[in-house]
């Protein structure tokens, strides 16, 4: 099947890439050239594992292209509206790019074709897509919901196997090209859900505030865990045992980020407030991890005694989880502003969100106190604490012998609850953690 997808950030670009290598001939557009033209020699402009030699072997193959305007989407029988909709000031979803996008696309469709929401969307957006479409052709076509549930550093595999597909769809024809379309994903059984375009559009919504909460949850426990002496480990596993809650999205770190969660919650809070829904379990999640993204600077400035002036931290890790370089609305951000704000200064070290880290400092008056370092060891060098912002594989076995002999002071603040507390204070560390009882 010919597919055009329009925007190639990271749902755009993973998507376009695992349809072409499922056999689909797939266009992928962006308005960026100097982006477009990397993506041409193969180029990922994103970090996810097995991206990069996906989109290599499916250009060879002539399956996937890379283009700045809209004539693809003349001979394509499906269209994928894969733009960003960033969160507006009030927390609301800003649709602007899903508007043009929908604009242009119309003005270039054939007859039947497929439009497919892909971008995250507020309830009864496909309403508003549909008469922006209408407005500008006289052709027939479809809109269609088809939400992503990919989790960035695993992309490709949730895309390839997905847990399921939801379809939002109105007649049998959209069903049908959206069954095709994907029924080489589904042979072992997955189930493809097809519902209500407006159904489609909320449980993505539902899905993403579901897990935020999750993890909200098992962050006030790990709260409470210091407080009572109890063992956020312990607790962890005795809960996740049970099947009715599951082991997956219930570690206790510093707070969710990413792309998702943040911006998700926040739009799914004001559709509620649109519509008059008091939403108290969804808003507690949101001032939850608020609040747990100050926790762990909490610990630090009582073990300085609330001064921490002049001292510098050592960061391993800066993007929101390990296996990305995306850094929107980490922890690490959090941490560095307070650290800084306090008169303090950081280093750190991350495998691959270097360069995106150091992006949402520029021109600001954090970044003259802010290092980035090519190695997870120098950084330490005359350092007053070592900080594990990310849970990065390459931090979760480290010397400690090599740690103690750079340090100013053996102490680690571990916000990802990393390493085995009696291995971390038998090589004589003071550790602080989240939950954990540190038995000494």
């Amino acid at each position: 099947m010919k597919v055009t997808v329009i925007g190639t950030g990271y749902v755009g670009l993973v998507s376009g890439t695992c349809f072409a290598e499922i056999g689909h001939h797939v266009t992928c557009v962006d308005i960026n050239k100097e982006k477009v033209e990397m993506m041409k020699e193969g180029k990922s402009p994103i970090y996810e594992p097995g991206l990069s030699e996906m989109l290599t072997k499916n250009i060879k193959r002539n399956r996937l292209f890379f283009s700045c305007d809209y004539s693809s989407v003349q001979n394509s029988k499906t269209i994928f509206l894969a733009v960003g909709t960033p969160a507006s000031d009030d927390g609301s979803a800003d649709l602007k790019y899903l508007d043009a996008a929908a604009k242009s696309v119309a003005e270039n469709i054939c007859e039947n074709a497929v439009i497919v929401i892909k971008s995250t969307v507020p309830v009864g957006t496909w309403s508003r897509i549909e008469k922006i479409v209408s407005k500008n052709t006289d052709k027939t076509f479809h809109i269609v919901n088809n939400p992503e549930f990919l989790k960035e550093g695993s992309a490709i595999d949730d895309f390839m196997r997905p847990d399921r597909v939801v379809i939002g769809f109105q007649n049998q024809i959209a069903q049908d090209v959206m069954d095709e379309l994907y029924s080489p994903l589904v042979r072992t059984g997955n189930p493809i859900y097809f519902m209500s375009n407006t159904s489609a559009e909320m449980t993505k919504y539902a899905a993403n505030c579901f897990l935020a909460a999750k993890i909200s949850f098992i962050n006030e426990i790990a709260q409470l865990c210091d407080r009572t002496g109890a063992d956020i480990e312990e607790v962890r596993k005795g809960i996740s045992s049970d099947r009715r809650i599951g082991k997956h999205f219930l570690y206790p770190g510093p707070g969710y980020g990413g792309s998702c969660f943040p911006k998700d919650v926040k739009a799914l809070l004001r559709t509620a407030i649109d519509h008059g829904v008091d939403m108290r379990v969804v808003n507690g999640a949101e001032e939850t991890n608020k609040f747990q993204k100050r926790y762990m600077f909490g610990k630090i400035l009582n073990y300085y005694k609330e001064d921490i002036k002049d001292k510098t931290f050592a960061f391993w890790g800066a993007a929101f989880k390990a296996r990305t370089d995306d850094v929107r609305e980490s922890s690490a951000i959090d941490m560095a502003k307070s650290i800084i704000k306090a008169g303090g200064k950081v280093n750190f070290y991350d495998p691959e969100a270097r360069e995106t880290f150091l992006e949402v400092f520029k021109d600001t008056e954090y970044f003259s106190s802010i290092t980035a370092f090519d190695d997870m060891y120098s950084l330490m060098e005359n350092c007053d604490g070592l900080v594990i912002m990310t849970e990065w594989r390459d931090f979760q076995s480290p010397d400690f012998q090599e740690i103690k002999e750079k340090l100013n002071r053996n102490v680690i603040f571990d916000c990802r609850n990393l390493f085995n507390t009696r291995h971390v204070l038998n090589h004589g560390f003071e550790y602080f953690a989240i939950g954990k009882h540190i038995r000494k």
